[in-house]
């Protein structure tokens, strides 16, 4: 199915703050067509060549996820082509179950043809304050002010170290005394380390990280001031696309997100200083809807949360003594805490479905591709990724 020329902004409606556009359509694109109308996405995600069809087959989340969940939260209906090439539209009043299925189930069930979701109202510029905090206590404290009050418009942060922790509180406002850009010397998480307060434009706001979160490459002075305007993490992954095959495993760095139960974050922040002990992490508060039709019931016992963490590892160079994807995998499950697909993923296939629910997919499997053309998420998130399966 060739999916490659759509890539349209289809309609805004600003009066009923709706928009409706095809899966190719970048989050850069989105944001200038809306922001025409003082509207922006209720969550955009952090690189700007990211797809509307992507965020919602991958999972994406930002800096309003506390307040407003995933992208695929604020999504309410969805076209979907299944492998018999039959057309589906899908809402939560019709095949809901399909609907919420394909969230993160990166195109096994069915391709996405065309998306309407909801908008919000937004400002030209967004206020940043950076606030520190010196222990995970006093930062969970603060999230959970800020979760609980909602008196704020944007929220994430970075754990520098395990005690140097910074949440980033943002707000629309008209206008700035300054304003800063990420897009060339300037790195905005190394930024949160030492400003108190900072203005962004909205678009640029929304792609502060586009040139690497916590990985930033360029990563030297020199490097930033020759390439660094040119470079941006979708050039990043073209070049790695290209030089893969000749790159040893063993120096790909460890990459992913892990979703932890608020009230698991101190007994999963112990564990992973002592057995990664790795910084600075990303972190985004995630409000989970509802209890997702595509987790297993067996994680949904281990925690009733509402508030999630999501901490981004990225940039941990491997150990040969341990095996990270696999420690994390296993500390996961343990505490009903989830990992995003898009790492290595090393679980068998009977853990696997121990977390993703294999009786809600199976169901919509057999509707949308019985001959398993797209293939089986197990088969092509924990195999094929790995080159063992097809």
């Amino acid at each position: 199915i060739d999916v490659s020329d759509l890539n349209e902004t289809l309609h805004i409606d600003a009066k009923k703050k709706i928009c409706i556009a095809e899966p190719g359509v970048t989050f850069v694109d989105l944001v200038k067509a809306t922001i025409k109308h003082g509207l922006v996405p209720l969550t955009v995600p952090e690189f700007k060549t990211i797809t509307i069809g992507g965020a919602v087959a991958g999972c994406s989340i930002e800096s309003m996820s506390f307040m407003h969940g995933g992208f695929h939260d604020n999504c309410v209906e969805y076209e979907i082509i299944t492998a018999k090439g039959e057309v589906l539209t899908c809402s939560p009043k019709k095949n809901n179950l399909l609907f919420q299925m394909v969230h993160g189930t990166f195109g096994t069930l069915g391709i996405i043809s065309k998306l309407k979701f909801r908008l919000t109202p937004a400002k030209p510029i967004v206020k940043v304050t950076y606030e520190k905090y010196r222990t995970l206590e006093e930062y969970k404290k603060a999230i959970w002010r800020r979760f609980k009050n909602k008196d704020c418009d944007f929220m994430d942060g970075i754990i520098h170290s395990p005690t140097k922790y910074v949440l980033s509180i943002g707000k629309f406002v008209d206008k700035a005394p300054y304003t800063h850009s990420y897009d060339w010397m300037r790195v905005y998480y190394k930024s949160t380390k030492r400003r108190k307060e900072d203005y962004i434009k909205t678009p640029d706001y929304f792609f502060r990280y586009n040139k690497g979160v916590t990985n930033v490459i360029p990563k030297s002075f020199i490097g930033r001031l020759l390439f660094g305007k040119f470079i941006s993490s979708n050039e990043v992954l073209k070049i790695f696309e290209k030089i893969r095959r000749f790159v040893p495993a063993s120096r790909i760095p460890v990459t992913l997100d892990v979703f932890i139960p608020f009230s698991k974050a101190t007994e999963f922040m112990d564990w992973y200083r002592r057995e990664v002990n790795f910084f600075p992490i990303w972190c985004v508060p995630y409000r989970r809807g509802h209890d997702y039709e595509w987790i297993s019931k067996e994680v949904l016992k281990k925690s009733s949360d509402k508030l999630y963490l999501d901490l981004a590892i990225y940039g941990l160079e491997k150990n040969r003594d341990k095996d990270y994807y696999k420690i994390i995998e296993d500390k996961l499950m343990e505490i009903g805490g989830l990992k995003t697909l898009i790492s290595t993923n090393y679980y068998t296939e009977k853990e696997f479905w121990k977390t993703w629910n294999k009786k809600n997919y199976d169901k919509i499997k057999k509707r949308t591709d019985p001959n398993n053309i797209f293939r089986n998420l197990y088969t092509k998130m924990c195999k094929a990724s790995r080159g063992i399966g097809k």
